[in-house]
């Protein structure tokens, strides 16, 4: 008999134990991993079951409910008490994986698969980094966008506030050649130069080659405000409806914005772009403060392409004005943690005192809109509960290994603790399609057989109770790993056992096909 042969035989003896419930497994066939007595919750948002899940090299070979006691299997996992999903998806993610290829800080908050290249940043040359990382043998599997503002950089177009047709043409060549080696779409950062000065004609004409290979926008949007957040929604829609491309909303926040309400009014936005056929999503994270460089509070003119020390000598009063007001808008000086040196850890109030000086001068002299990055609490619980509520909401963590922000070691893991355990908003079935289908669908990985528990599907894995599920960090320590997640196992190969790390490196460049 040939082996293709034995394979098949083997393959319908298990589908034949499966579907009667009762008989034994003759099958002398060895499987690498059974996970056993555990409740599959599959990541489509369906109610979880009882069943073993059996896996074979980097693929689930079999889901089933019937006995396995006659499997032979390498490693045996007994998830009794415990429930078996995909491992977490996390579409916005930072970090260098040539410097951190470990990831521990996702892996341990379950996290199997992170996107990189966001908010417009990517290395310039895309495909050789990927090449890089390929060979660098991560922990976990990464993909990648294109970043506009790389794009822009390449291109030789740069803070050009008006790019000419053929600079338009030389960068959505750009954006080409990025799909072709393997990007998931396209990021841009339009509160971030240069993606600030690009205007919708070129949005759309760099958006074209991703629309045409199937890939995502996902954007940082251009205005987070509350009076202008909507207007900024409304562009990248515009945007989505005029290349052909899914868009998606990065970290979708509202900047004071205040109550349910105001979150129904963007939903109800998205919903209306459904229904015009623009696929429209976005990624949030449970947390009410961002993380970014400072001169998110400066304005535009005081930042390059002018000369900041001018602006300063000519224009300081109403520079001081602006800083003021904008700040206390935000919430106040004592709103603006600072995460890095010399200040990390100390408010913006803090700082002020400090100095004695008025916390706008301390902004001016000491910190300069290049000087620092920082935390920012200026988001309202109840209107980001709202949105995240969303079945077209995902879960992400805009963090990384290094940014002093606790969203990057314990998003996904708050969102289990805050959601479902604490406040009982979602069910754990509808968090985890939060975390695994949805993304999944979204970027693009079902194509691919990635971010659901199915047969056939890459053996991305997580083992844990609920219950124990803890995110651990904090913003006074936010470099603290997430606990609970007892077993993560990525693309067949067990990397975290009963909450240690195994040192295994299977992870994986995932390319777009």
């Amino acid at each position: 008999m040939g082996v293709g042969m034995k394979k098949w035989l083997t393959i319908i003896v298990l589908f034949l134990v499966a579907v009667g419930g009762q008989g034994q497994m003759a099958n002398t066939e060895k499987y690498d991993l059974l996970i056993k007595n555990g409740t599959v919750i599959d990541g489509t948002g369906a109610p979880g079951f009882k069943a073993d899940v059996l896996v074979k090299g980097e693929s689930i070979f079999l889901i089933s409910n019937t006995h396995t006691a006659s499997i032979s299997a390498q490693r045996t996992i007994d998830a009794t008490g415990r429930v078996v999903t995909p491992g977490f998806i996390d579409n916005h993610a930072h970090g260098n994986p040539l410097v951190t290829p470990e990831f521990k800080n996702f892996s341990a908050m379950g996290v199997t698969t992170i996107f990189l290249g966001q908010d417009g940043d990517s290395p310039e040359n895309i495909s050789e980094w990927m090449n890089q990382v390929e060979a660098k043998n991560t922990t976990i599997n990464i993909g990648t966008y294109v970043g506009h503002g790389a794009v822009r950089n390449q291109a030789g177009v740069k803070l050009d506030p008006k790019p000419s047709y053929w600079d338009r043409r030389k960068m959505a060549a750009q954006v080409q050649m990025a799909m072709e080696a393997g990007c998931f779409g396209l990021s841009t950062g339009l509160e971030y130069q240069p993606g600030s000065f690009s205007k919708l004609n070129e949005l759309i004409a760099i958006a074209k080659p991703v629309g045409k290979r199937g890939g995502l926008v996902s954007s940082h949007t251009r205005n987070e405000d509350d009076e202008a957040v909507q207007n900024s929604i409304a562009e990248l829609i515009n945007q989505g409806r005029d290349s052909g491309c899914a868009v998606n909303i990065s970290h979708l926040k509202v900047v004071y914005g205040q109550g349910a309400n105001r979150a129904e009014a963007i939903l109800n936005q998205m919903e209306e772009a459904r229904k015009q056929g623009i696929a429209i999503t976005a990624d949030m994270y449970p947390y009410l403060a961002s993380y970014t460089g400072i001169g998110i509070v400066f304005p535009d003119w005081a930042k390059p392409p002018n000369n900041y020390t001018e602006i300063v000598a000519s224009r300081r009063d109403e520079l001081a004005d602006y800083l003021r007001n904008r700040i206390q808008r935000r919430n106040g000086p004592e709103a603006t943690l600072f995460g890095t040196a010399p200040w990390a850890g100390k408010t913006l109030a803090q700082v002020a005192i400090e100095l004695n000086k008025p916390f706008e001068d301390v902004l001016i002299d000491d910190v300069g809109p290049r000087g620092a990055s920082g935390a920012y609490f200026v988001m309202n619980q109840e209107l980001q509960d709202r949105l995240f509520l969303d079945p077209n909401i995902m879960a992400g963590s805009d963090g990384s290994p290094t940014m002093r922000h606790p969203r990057g070691y314990g998003s996904f893991a708050k969102v289990i603790r805050y959601y479902v355990n604490e406040k009982n908003l979602l069910t754990l079935e509808e968090a985890v399609y939060k975390m695994s289908g949805l993304p999944a669908k979204t970027v693009g990985l079902i194509e691919q057989k990635r971010g659901l528990l199915k047969a056939g599907y890459a053996a991305d894995i997580l083992v844990f109770d609920p219950h124990s599920i803890l995110d651990v960090a904090t913003f006074e320590n936010p470099h603290e790993l997430a606990e609970g997640f007892e077993w993560v196992i990525v693309n067949g190969d067990i990397i975290r056992t009963e909450g240690e790390f195994t040192g295994k490196h299977p992870g994986k460049m995932l390319r777009k096909h």
